[in-house]
């Protein structure tokens, strides 16, 4: 094998290596940005729960904020709901409702 054949195979392996690494990347940004929407979505569910609940808002809104969650969980997969309270002292971020 010369030194162009060593050299080519060596380049050949680095695209391959960089390519592996940018499709690891992209998967990595898909679900960020697959959470972030999640979380806009179970945001709007929950205004639209409390809406219902608190000021007569109307049932349709959370039945259609409840399709839109379950329209993005049949295409992501399931949303993760665990509990996380934000240690920065602001108010954003998830929580669990316990049922017991």
């Amino acid at each position: 094998m010369g030194v162009m054949d060593k050299a080519k195979a060596r380049a050949e392996a680095a695209i391959a290596k960089g390519k592996e690494g940018m499709a690891q990347g992209q998967a990595k940004l898909d679900a960020m940005q697959a959470k972030k929407h999640a979380d806009a979505l179970l945001r709007d569910l929950g205004a639209a729960y409390y809406a219902k609940e608190r000021k007569g808002g109307p049932a349709g809104a959370v039945q259609a904020a409840l399709a839109k969650v379950s329209a993005h969980e049949a295409e992501n997969g399931v949303i993760d709901t665990s509990a996380t309270a934000p240690t920065d002292g602001s108010t954003g971020g998830s929580y669990t409702i316990d049922d017991a």
